[in-house]
């Protein structure tokens, strides 16, 4: 599943008399049924977010098909040289960062809700499950590292809520390397997944953070900021789980 997410104007339209349109469809759930499940079954796109009602960003967000389903890149190895096993990957999407990890011999695990996106990344030879991140998963509070790629910080459209969900699944001392959008954006959104076509999925809230918003949530949800770097255009950073979490009266607790 979904950064960056690049504004791109909306696709020309053709003339009716040119070409036919294609059948309407039901809008289906988002990530999981078209236009999202085919685009990853062909591997290209062009594919959108569609922002929803009135607002100052772009109609039309580009999401980067392409490059999900290929294979990982240099920006893609400046995060992967950072992780430690176990690594889960939030919204794993195709599964190219699960499959490189496995490649690598760490241990790795990709969730995700779209059941085209768990069956490609266990084609690559990657371990992935149908889930929520907000759902019970395996090895809580035992992973390494997390990942929280390609935008889906914006998953569920609060980020307080996903970073603080994502600090019960790091052991302490873990981390979580994370994506920000390129633009020094802060929003929270109503998007729809739709294809050149137009046709589309069912409206979801969104989130989009830029690094200065996204290091801003994490302080606010108990994460420290460790590290921050720009790789082919993508910004990213490293954020530290305490040694040890608070007990419940707020004391300093034990790893």
């Amino acid at each position: 599943m979904p950064e960056p997410l690049t504004p791109r104007p909306a696709p020309p339209r053709t003339p009716a008399s040119a070409t036919a349109r294609p059948a309407p469809v039901a809008p289906g759930e988002p990530w999981t049924d078209d236009p999202y499940a085919h685009a990853l079954r062909a591997g290209r796109g062009p594919l959108y977010l569609r922002r929803m009602g009135e607002g100052t960003g772009p109609e039309l967000l580009l999401l980067d098909v392409e490059r999900w389903c290929a294979a990982v890149d240099a920006a893609d190895t400046s995060v992967l040289r950072r992780c430690t096993g176990p690594v889960l990957d939030v919204g794993c999407g195709p599964g190219r960062l699960v499959a490189a990890l496995a490649a690598r011999g760490l241990p790795a695990l990709g969730v995700d809700i779209s059941p085209i996106a768990v069956s490609r990344t266990r084609s690559l030879g990657g371990c992935a499950l149908r889930r929520s991140v907000f759902e019970c998963l395996p090895k809580e509070g035992r992973w390494g590292t997390v990942l929280l790629m390609d935008g889906n910080v914006g998953i569920g459209g609060d980020p307080a809520a996903l970073l603080a969900r994502l600090r019960e699944l790091v052991r302490p001392g873990g981390r979580l390397l994370a994506e920000a959008a390129p633009q020094d954006v802060d929003e929270r959104l109503t998007v729809r997944v739709e294809d050149a076509h137009g046709r589309h999925g069912r409206p979801f809230p969104w989130a989009r953070l830029g690094t200065t918003a996204l290091a801003r949530a994490a302080d606010a949800t108990g994460w420290i900021l460790t590290g921050r770097w720009t790789a082919g255009g993508r910004p990213f950073v490293e954020l530290g789980q305490p040694h040890a979490r608070p007990s419940a009266d707020g004391r300093p607790g034990h790893p």
